[in-house]
């Protein structure tokens, strides 16, 4: 299973980042938080302090084509928001 997914790059997320050190993740459903520190600490090699789990409601999604009206939803995912020591950092770019 892999655990991490991967990381949500928002504006919103990007502020926690500079003002709080939290990054955000997409990850697996299934996952808890105990696998998911470890991840993130063996993935990126920083030290994990917290991590915090949700799972975010698909939004419903509509438009209009030849066809006639179509509606649907987006799928649900799991969002971990996790907080690391400070003065560590994870540079998304540089990681393959």
């Amino acid at each position: 299973m892999e655990i991490i997914k991967k990381p949500i790059l928002t504006e919103k997320a990007s502020i926690m980042t500079e003002k709080l050190n939290r990054y955000a993740f997409k990850v697996d459903h299934r996952a808890n938080k105990i696998q998911i520190k470890s991840a993130v600490e063996e993935m990126f090699g920083v030290t994990v302090l917290a991590v915090n789990t949700a799972v975010v409601a698909g939004k419903a999604k509509s438009r209009y084509t030849k066809a006639g009206f179509v509606s649907g939803r987006a799928p649900k995912y799991k969002k971990a928001v996790i907080t690391i020591k400070d003065g560590e950092t994870i540079d998304f770019y540089s990681v393959i």
